[in-house]
């Protein structure tokens, strides 16, 4: 390890298709409970697929007021429950922290596109007037840090970051990087997506991107690295984690449960959606946050794969990975929360 600041991780947060807590969602994922199910969301039956992970009993007035329900879109709700558990868990309330050296960065795919189908359809049919004076602030994807940051006054660096399915991870690794430079001491981080809607889902099921064979069995539909993957299932939800200066963290007497060593990324430069052949892009991206980290390959005791269940992703993220840990990549150990939580898009790699 490098002698750069540490950052530390002192709370988690989430709220996905198979708990609305940490506590919940953890021993349902070692218990591999599958949370996809038919759409609740909106009538799906025109569609090809028909099935999404969806939040369960998730009551938006449990945590906020009516007021503030209507004005805050869904995805940027998600996200500010996740991040006000991890807070909390953090204990970082009671540090003394002021409030310019605390940020935020979420990540997100889509941002707010149900409510966009939602008002365009409003538009057509009942013109101009009707539409919510909130409609620009509830659709760009930077408004969930920006709730994050009002609610818990986080007057430090604040930001979205927009790179698809690496969206969440992206936004904890770039907000790692906002505390080695000392820009920050402690940064919210991490993903949020709630784009459950028929313009989404149509989108996808044109593209053939999503799982069409299996809405008779919604639980066996995701299934990554199986010979008989056929796409990914769509999800909503949120995860969050509290970052900190190790230094500052080890002070306070927090609870120090991780640190980031490593991080990096790269870009294809070849595709709108598949991946380049012999997933060359993703090899680079492993290596860069192993180099980063100062680790050699046979020192990463478990990798959590993208795994999207689609026929290109798991190929080209297999021979990646036999690329960058050679021989190890037998005995080393790698699985997919997809085929469990489905595929959260901008809130993937966080959770």
């Amino acid at each position: 390890m490098s002698s750069r600041r540490r950052v530390a991780v002192t709370g988690l947060g989430a709220i996905t298709p198979i708990g609305n807590t940490v506590a919940e969602f953890w021993p349902n994922l070692l218990a591999g409970k599958s949370g996809v199910g038919p759409i609740t969301q909106f009538e799906a039956s025109n569609l090809k697929c028909r099935i999404a992970a969806e939040i369960k009993g998730y009551d938006e007035s449990d945590h906020f007021d009516a007021k503030e329900a209507r004005r805050i879109e869904r995805f940027a709700q998600l996200a500010v429950v996740a991040a006000r558990e991890a807070h909390a868990e953090s204990g970082i309330a009671d540090s003394g922290i002021a409030p310019e050296d605390f940020g935020c960065i979420m990540g997100a795919g889509i941002g707010g596109i149900a409510f966009t189908e939602k008002s365009v359809r409003l538009l057509e049919n009942r013109g101009p007037r009707k539409i919510s004076p909130f409609l620009i602030t509830n659709i760009i994807p930077n408004i969930a840090p920006g709730h994050v940051a009002i609610d818990m006054n986080l007057k430090g660096p604040n930001m979205s970051i927009v790179t698809a399915c690496a969206a969440g991870t992206h936004a904890i690794g770039e907000a790692a990087e906002m505390i080695r430079r000392g820009w920050a001491k402690a940064m919210i981080a991490g993903g949020s997506e709630s784009s459950l809607c028929e313009i989404a889902l149509a989108g996808f099921d044109k593209m053939r991107a999503v799982c069409q064979d299996s809405n008779d069995n919604p639980q066996g539909a995701s299934r990554p690295f199986d010979a008989t993957r056929s796409g990914f299932v769509m999800a909503e939800g949120a995860g969050a984690v509290v970052l900190e200066d190790y230094e500052f963290a080890k002070a306070r007497g927090a609870n120090i449960l991780a640190e980031i060593d490593g991080f990096g990324l790269t870009s294809d430069a070849f595709h709108v959606t598949a991946p380049a052949e012999g997933g060359e892009g993703s090899a680079r991206a492993m290596k860069m946050a192993l180099k980063d980290a100062g680790l050699k390959p046979e020192e990463i005791g478990y990798i959590n794969a993208h795994g999207t269940s689609t026929p290109m992703n798991d190929k080209m993220e297999t021979i990646a990975i036999k690329t960058v840990f050679g021989d190890y990549a037998a005995d080393l150990p790698i699985s997919s929360n997809k085929s469990m939580t489905g595929h959260l898009l901008g809130a993937a790699g966080a959770v």
